[in-house]
């Protein structure tokens, strides 16, 4: 129910950079149950363990090379890195599978998790992939519907694309630029329903005689 002179706010989640979990998205207001799109979580590297979020984290390698967990109904757990001196990192989990887990033989860094598809906005666009995992001298993960790509020892790894809720990718150890990080997407808010425009707010568009508000800023 949407209510006349009543006021809805949206938070749109900024994207995880530099080893930090994304943040929520949310929509609330009169009359409407709390909607939260809860951030993805970062991955492992070698001082901290992956942590969880929407979707789970990938694994670091050697030292915390678990993935963590993601929220149920929202997406999956991140992928494992290797416990050896192969230094692969996982996948982080995407909105509708796992991230891949690291190989030792041969060498490669985990993909990122699947995204999922949506026709809310009145065409099909897939969000929330997982970003790929880091590798230092192996093949490097990739990312997902949007998710940047795992760096390795002649690629930097790459950000997600904005307004995606994608993940960003793993740095790889000995990239050529060692210090940079591959941030998360920001997140997304759309609002759909049936009929003419009953309130104001983001990008308005119809489509198949719906109303269609689409935010990509709070």
């Amino acid at each position: 129910t949407i209510y006349s002179g009543a006021t809805y706010v949206v938070t749109v989640g900024a994207g995880g950079a530099g080893g930090a979990s994304g943040a929520n998205s949310v929509i609330s207001g009169t009359g409407l149950t709390t909607i939260t799109a809860t951030g993805g979580g970062r991955g492992g590297s070698e001082t901290y363990a992956a942590s969880t979020g929407g979707s789970g984290g990938g694994g670091s390698y050697y030292y915390f090379a678990t993935g963590a967990a993601g929220t149920s109904g929202q997406g999956f757990a991140g992928g494992n890195g290797v416990s050896s001196s192969s230094r692969g990192a996982g996948g982080g989990g995407g909105s509708s599978s796992v991230g891949v887990n690291a190989t030792i033989s041969p060498a490669a860094a985990g993909n990122g998790g699947s995204g999922t598809a949506s026709s809310i906005s009145g065409s099909s666009v897939t969000y929330a992939g997982g970003g790929g995992g880091g590798e230092e001298g192996g093949t490097r993960g990739t990312g997902q519907a949007g998710g940047g790509n795992g760096g390795n020892v002649s690629n930097n790894c790459t950000s997600a694309t904005a307004n995606t809720g994608s993940g960003g990718g793993g740095i790889g150890g000995n990239q050529p630029s060692s210090t940079t990080f591959g941030a998360g997407g920001s997140g997304i808010v759309i609002i759909s329903y049936a009929g003419s425009q009953q309130f104001i707010g983001g990008t308005v568009t119809t489509s198949g005689g719906n109303t269609i508000h689409t935010f990509t800023a709070s």
